[in-house]
């Protein structure tokens, strides 16, 4: 039997906002108007984001990283 591996990498929205070159406020509003999936965590809410979905997110705005 083959298991596949993904890579589980999770962002904070600070990194995503570094890795994307925008404020973090940037970053929440796209996820408020669902344009990046995210999912919230523990008492407070924080937001987290999957690696994968930040670079489809990439791919489907045509956005590069200069």
């Amino acid at each position: 039997m083959q298991v596949m591996v993904q890579d589980l990498r999770i962002m904070t929205t600070s990194e995503v906002a570094y890795f994307l070159r925008v404020h973090p406020n940037t970053v929440r509003h796209w996820t408020n108007k669902g344009l990046l999936p995210s999912f919230r965590l523990g008492t407070r809410r924080d937001r987290r984001f999957r690696r994968e979905d930040v670079d489809d997110f990439l791919r489907q705005n045509n956005l590069a990283l200069v």
